[in-house]
């Protein structure tokens, strides 16, 4: 990828935080991700999410893979992000 297309990728990413930022409720959020993602998208993010929570109530990665069905190596990477990152934890309280 040369530069400019670099510079658009940044520009299209900027462009779908700030649309996501701008709705306000659930319905105009549930709405706009049915349109954007399929739905098993839709599920594996929620997926995503529900296993992070359960991380961060002290479950084992055993017990949230036997509740959410998550893979392995999709948990690893929530437990990582649960771990070192701020996005989940900035949500989750």
């Amino acid at each position: 990828m040369d530069t400019r297309e670099d510079g658009r990728l940044e520009s299209m990413k900027d462009d779908l935080y700030a649309t996501l930022a701008s709705l306000t409720n659930v319905k105009e959020m549930e709405s706009f991700l049915a349109d954007l993602c399929t739905f098993k998208e839709v599920e594996q993010m929620a997926q995503r999410l529900y296993a992070a929570r359960l991380l961060k109530d002290g479950m084992t990665y055993t017990q949230v893979i036997e509740n959410t069905g998550i893979s392995s190596a999709t948990l690893s990477r929530v437990s990582r992000c649960v771990h070192y990152g701020e996005g989940y934890n900035r949500v989750i309280k």
